[in-house]
This record gives C-alpha cells, sequence and structure tokens, in this order.
C-alpha cells in the first residue's frame, strides 16, 4: 500500500511553476526568488481559502453562519426574532424547510419543526386519535379501545404513559381550547386539537462514577449518587434519523422506571447504553482495570428502606446485583471484596444547565505546563509543582479526597501574572472532598481558577494574607455543593455552613455558571456572579454577608458558617454584582448591584435584620430587571418586581428548590409573566435566563401558525 505524500506547501507549488532555466539561476543567486516566491504565496494561501469557502457557501450543511439567513431567503424561510440564534442555530430548520413543506401539516413535519425551532425533544399528539367513539364491527380498531387492560402495566404507569406524550388510551371529549399561552393550557382531548409534547430537561452521561456506600463499612450497599443521595436515574435518548418517525419513549430523555428498566433491561444495559455497572482492581502497574458486571446478574427491583429499620428490601441473592433506577441504589448480593471498587456509567437528569455537569465550559485556554491525574490518585504533590504556574487536570469522574491547598507564587517584576488552573477534562465531573476547606493560599500578583470541579464537605477559603496585594480567584461550572454535603433524603447536612469564604479585602473573585451555598465575604472583596445558583436552604437563611466579630471583642478568626441564628447576617459583606443569578437567602453587602437577577428571600420572625436584602450604600449600585422582597433596602431600581402596579402573588414559582432534583431552581410555568418575561431582553429572570425559554415558545407559536393545517389548534405541553 502507497503511503499518501503531504501536498507541497504553497511557496513550493508556486515556486515549481518557473521555468527551469530560473530556479538554476535563482540557486546561483542566493534564492532571493524563492523568497520572493514565498511572499507571493501568503497571499495565494489567502485567496485559496477564500474560493474554498465560496464553494462551502453553496450549500447549507457547511456554509458560513452569516450565510445561513440568506440560503433561507431563496426557499422562502422567515428568521425568527433576533435571540433565537442564541438558542439554538437556523441552519437545521432552514435544511428541513423543504421537507417540511412536503409534509405540511403532518405530525411528523408538526414534531420535526419543534425540535428544530426549540432545541427541545418533542413528540406531537394529535388528540382526535385518542377520543372514545363507536366503533363500527366489521372494521374494528383495537388500539383504540375505550376501556383499558387492567393488567396492562405499562400503558397505566402515571407520568410515563397515562395522560402524557405516549398515552395509547382513549378519553371522552374535552371541549376546553388547547392554544390559550402557558399555564393555563388545559385542553387535549377534542377533535381539532394537536398537542406538542416537549422535554426540557436532558439526561446527563456520568462515565465510571464510583458508588458511595450506604454506610461507613458497608460493602454490600451503594448509592449512584456520589454525594450519598437518592436520586432517580434517566435514559439516554436516541437519535431518530428520519423526519417522518414519530418519537417514541427511546428517543426522549425520561426518568427510568423499575418496570420498564426490568422490561427491557437487554437494551438499555451496557457501555453504550443507559446503565452500566463494574467493579475494579487495581493491577500492578497501580491503575484500575475495570471488569462488568454481567446483564445475566444484574435485577431490577424496589430497594427501599424497610420501615422500622436499616434493611433494604427485596436484598438479591448472592452472586446476584439488585438496581432500584427509581432511588439510585444498588445492592450485591455478595459483599464487594476489599480494595475493590465498583463505579457505574449512568445518567442523570438536568434542567438548568449550571455547575459542575461534565460538559462545554470556559473557552480560555489553559496555562502550561500541564499535570494530569486520574482514577482518584493523590492530585496534592502535582498540584504543589505547579504553584508558579500551570493546569492540574482531572481526567475522570472519580473521587479525589487529597486536595486541600491550592498555592501560587508571584513571579518576578515585569513578568505576567501567575495563573494556576484546577481543571475537569471535557465529559468528566470528578468529585473533590475537601473536609477542611479547599484553602487558596495565594501570593499577590495571582490568579486561581477552578473549573468543572464538584466540590463537597467544605468551603473554598481565601484568608487575609495582609499584604496589601491584588488576587483574583475564577470558579467556572463547579459545584459547591449547598450545605456541603447532603443526606440520604436529599437534605442539606449542614445548611449553616458557607462553600465560600473570601477574607482578603484585596481579592477579586468570578464565578460563572456554578452552584454554590451561602458566601461568607468581608469588605473590600469585589464578588461577581453570573449565570449562578446560590442557595442558602431557606429563604429566611442569610446567603450572603461579612465576617461577623466575636461576642467578646476579640481578632476575628476563619468562620465556618453564615451565622444563620437568629439576630445573624448582621455584618455587611463585600461589593456584590449579580448578572442572571438566583439567590435563596438574605443578602446583606455593601453595595448590591444586579441586573435580570432573582432575590427570593424574607425575614423570619425576630429576625435582626434591618431587611431580607440589604445593601449599605445605598448610593451606588442599581438593580434592573430584576425580583426582590418588597421591603428591600437597596440603591436605584429600574423596572424591577414587584411593582405597585402589579397583581397580588407577582413572585416567582419554582419547579423545584431541592438541590440534585432534576429540575433544581427551573422556574415554574405558574410563573407569572412579570416575572417570566421580565429580563431587559423578554426572557425569564434569574439563572434560567441562559435558557430563552419564553422566546423558545414564541418561536414555535410562531412556525406552528405556518405549518398547521386548516381548522387545527396546537398547543405544547411541557413534560418535564
Amino acid at each position: 500500500m502507497t503511503t499518501p505524500q503531504p501536498e507541497p506547501a504553497a511557496a513550493d507549488r508556486l515556486y515549481a511553476l518557473l521555468p527551469a532555466v530560473y530556479r538554476l539561476r535563482d540557486a546561483e543567486r542566493d534564492g532571493v526568488l524563492r523568497e520572493f516566491a514565498a511572499v507571493l504565496a501568503t497571499q495565494l494561501e489567502v485567496l485559496e481559502e477564500d474560493l474554498e469557502q465560496l464553494y462551502d457557501d453553496q450549500f447549507i450543511e457547511t456554509c458560513a453562519p452569516w450565510v445561513a439567513p440568506y440560503i433561507g431567503d431563496l426557499v422562502g424561510y422567515r428568521p425568527l426574532h433576533g435571540v433565537a440564534d442564541k438558542v439554538r442555530s437556523p441552519r437545521a430548520e432552514v435544511a428541513h424547510t423543504i421537507a417540511y413543506r412536503r409534509r405540511k401539516g403532518t405530525a411528523a413535519a408538526l414534531e420535526q419543526l419543534a425540535r428544530d425551532v426549540t432545541g427541545w425533544p418533542a413528540r406531537t399528539v394529535e388528540f382526535f386519535e385518542r377520543l372514545v367513539t363507536t366503533q363500527y364491527m366489521n372494521h374494528t380498531r383495537p388500539h383504540a379501545r375505550a376501556t383499558p387492560g387492567m393488567r396492562d402495566q405499562e400503558a397505566l404507569s402515571w407520568g410515563t404513559r397515562m395522560n402524557g406524550a405516549f398515552d395509547d388510551l382513549a378519553h371522552t371529549a374535552d371541549v376546553r381550547a388547547v392554544a390559550t399561552p402557558p399555564p393555563r393550557r388545559a385542553g387535549r382531548y377534542a377533535v381539532p386539537n394537536v398537542g406538542i409534547f416537549l422535554w426540557r430537561t436532558q439526561a446527563v452521561r456520568l462515565d465510571r462514577t464510583p458508588l458511595t456506600p450506604h454506610a461507613a463499612g458497608d460493602r454490600r450497599r451503594y448509592r449512584f449518587d456520589t454525594l450519598g443521595s437518592d436520586s432517580t436515574l434517566f435514559g439516554a435518548p436516541r437519535t431518530e434519523e428520519e423526519i417522518t418517525h414519530l418519537a417514541e419513549p427511546e428517543d426522549v430523555p425520561l426518568p427510568l422506571t423499575r418496570r420498564r428498566l426490568a422490561a427491557h433491561l437487554d437494551a438499555s444495559y451496557g457501555s453504550e447504553r443507559h446503565l452500566l455497572l463494574s467493579t475494579g482492581v487495581r493491577n500492578a502497574a497501580g491503575t484500575w482495570d475495570f471488569t462488568p458486571v454481567p446483564a445475566a446478574d444484574v435485577t431490577v427491583c424496589d430497594l427501599s428502606d424497610v420501615p422500622g429499620g436499616d434493611a433494604w428490601a427485596h436484598e438479591p441473592a448472592p452472586g446476584k446485583v439488585a438496581v432500584d433506577p427509581e432511588l439510585g441504589r444498588v445492592s450485591f448480593g455478595t459483599a464487594v471484596p476489599q480494595g475493590t471498587k465498583p463505579v457505574a456509567t449512568h445518567h442523570y437528569g438536568l434542567a438548568v444547565p449550571l455547575g459542575a455537569r461534565g460538559s462545554a465550559r470556559s473557552a480560555a485556554t489553559p496555562p502550561p505546563p500541564h499535570r494530569e491525574a486520574a482514577d482518584g490518585a493523590a492530585p496534592q504533590a502535582l498540584l504543589d509543582g505547579l504553584a508558579g504556574g500551570g493546569t492540574l487536570r482531572l481526567t475522570d469522574s472519580d473521587r479525589y479526597q487529597d486536595l486541600h491547598t491550592v498555592r501560587t507564587t508571584t513571579a518576578g517584576a515585569g513578568s505576567p501574572d501567575t495563573v494556576v488552573w484546577v481543571r475537569a477534562d471535557e465529559g468528566a465531573r470528578p468529585t473533590v472532598v475537601v473536609p477542611d476547606g479547599l484553602r487558596l493560599a495565594m501570593g499577590p500578583r495571582t490568579t486561581v481558577v477552578l473549573d468543572g470541579l464538584l466540590l463537597a464537605d467544605g468551603p473554598v477559603v481565601l484568608e487575609e494574607q495582609g499584604d496589601g496585594g491584588s488576587r483574583t480567584v475564577e470558579l467556572n461550572d463547579c459545584t459547591l455543593v449547598p450545605g456541603q454535603s447532603r443526606t440520604a433524603d436529599g437534605r442539606p447536612a449542614h445548611p449553616e455552613r458557607a462553600s465560600l469564604l473570601v477574607l482578603d479585602p484585596f481579592a477579586t473573585v468570578r464565578l460563572n455558571r456554578c452552584v454554590l451555598g451561602p458566601i461568607v465575604a468581608v469588605e473590600g472583596a469585589d464578588i461577581t456572579l453570573t449565570d449562578c445558583v446560590v442557595d442558602a436552604s431557606a429563604p429566611t437563611a442569610v446567603a450572603h454577608c461579612g465576617r461577623a466579630a466575636p461576642p467578646d471583642g476579640g481578632p476575628r478568626t476563619v468562620p465556618d458558617t453564615t451565622a444563620q441564628a437568629t439576630g445573624g447576617g448582621v455584618e455587611p459583606g463585600s461589593r456584590l454584582h449579580l448578572y442572571e443569578s438566583t439567590v435563596v437567602g438574605g443578602i446583606h453587602a455593601v453595595e448590591l448591584d444586579a441586573s435580570n437577577s432573582l432575590f427570593v428571600a424574607e425575614l423570619a420572625p425576630g429576625d435582626a435584620r434591618e431587611a431580607a436584602v440589604w445593601a449599605r450604600r445605598r448610593q451606588q449600585g442599581c438593580l434592573r430587571f430584576s425580583y426582590l422582597p418588597p421591603d428591600s433596602r437597596t440603591g436605584r431600581r429600574h423596572r424591577c418586581r414587584p411593582d405597585p402596579a402589579d397583581p397580588p402573588g407577582t413572585r416567582p414559582y419554582f419547579t423545584s428548590l431541592r438541590f440534585g432534583d432534576p429540575a433544581y431552581a427551573q422556574l415554574g410555568t405558574a410563573t407569572p409573566d412579570a416575572v417570566r418575561r421580565g429580563a431587559d431582553d423578554e426572557s425569564e429572570m434569574g439563572a434560567t435566563h441562559l435558557l430563552f425559554t419564553p422566546q423558545r415558545e414564541s418561536d414555535l407559536l410562531l412556525r406552528l401558525d405556518e405549518y398547521l393545517r386548516f381548522g387545527l389548534e396546537a398547543g405544547f405541553f411541557y413534560a418535564t
């Protein structure tokens, strides 16, 4: 087989076009002509690249983004409003325009249209197909039976099939309209009604995460969640390849149920499927060798707690492994040997893409040199060697317990500032356990970046250095577990403890797309949060304040709580800037500035604070397009809620505020439009602003008018 030769460089190709006599003379004159050809070749490469791009721009699959609307104009595509490209690219919609029109009015076309416009998995249901009708006995339709079979447990399962997107049972007529805006949409089963079900919760894959023992020393009972809480597993949706195919349960991200997983275990269990269990042992080289648990040894059952005891129900026989996908539990019939590590590949649900989630993060390039840690190995020694600048990469989703200090040293005069990164690789979500806290021992003019980490059991602490030097801390796509850890039922283990302690008054802290608990920050520090959730576990708790002085007037020490008991949170904290963020709990800041944010806070009876949201310097700072408690004491406000003209009940309603739930921090559809569309671009206030949900809804309704059959009415329903 002949090895293909690389194409000559542009300069060599241009030089080879010259007659041989000129090349011979040029060789005698030190290659002056070759150098001139190299200069011309730089422009030749630009011209060649431009010609190649002009050819690519003829096709919607390869054209530049700015060309897509022009190609769409050739086929009569009507672009949507300007924010559409922030939630999805119009490229797919333009590419499918011809196919849409050929199938105009069909359920398959409406389903693919909804998927392309919103970016969410969709399922279209023609409700007249679900109506109870009297059938002609010579032409029966068994699938449209009026009375369901009582033994058909899957068809009768509420939330998965019955009254949902995949309901195949017959219903009596519903005369209510289906096309009213959410959340007032109610009508379904009528002749002109078409329903589009949308899944806003995505299934996020985690590879080889360690199972968490039910209790210390327990070698038989485990949980999938790395924090040790019960959590529902999700199924990974498959990719639909044909526009004519209507979505089935396997095509959308659904929570796994016991009965469905048991009935389809062969199709659901495996390395490229919903779930895989493995056990690992260390080899001679010190790395782990993993052996998958055979599907024949896996059973699916209910592993709920036995009333009145610590046991789990339905423990498996020796040699078998029981899985409960609804609780996220695993029970081994035979105890896992000492030194063996059980791991799992699985999916969990996530509606708001914030925090550590193993997906795309900051586009900035981490500085060299790079050091790698994997398989839960001790990374502290590697990180200590990068104090002068560099990157520590955690390459898997294992548990790391030896990381306790990030040190940085100041570069010499005239040198760039020292930057140290601790970063998770793409697709990985490492759990960093820091029971004594993660200490940032930073020299002046240095920066520490934490990227993609899940930190549990302790706070991130920047102590006061006393030298007056500037220090920068940046957290991207990190989760600092609210309450520091979770109980088995998902409650915060220590809701009174802070997740971030900034005790240096000259520090600058930036957080992007993070989830964290309360913040303690001293006056003088500057904290900026963008697309973040700060969760103090209750509106009456304190989410941000300063370091309180001890009662005896002695020196201030490093605190580990936000003093959330009655009378706590009185000391003002740092300057606080919030953009598109959600805060659950009170705030006491020296200066407060916010845009498109939600402040969910209130005072408890007997609370010593002046207000739940309180800024000491009210001549500085401005709150724009945000929701905050009516009695808040802040600086200037512009278009904030609630407004005196708003009706009662104008406040945010959340699907869930329990950390770990799939719909955590998601605004519910019952939230009034004054909040749901109250941001400066008419999107949602708070951390869900980045989803642009109202814009997706508006785009879908506009497109349905163009492709819906005459006489039909369409509405959409959120399946998750």
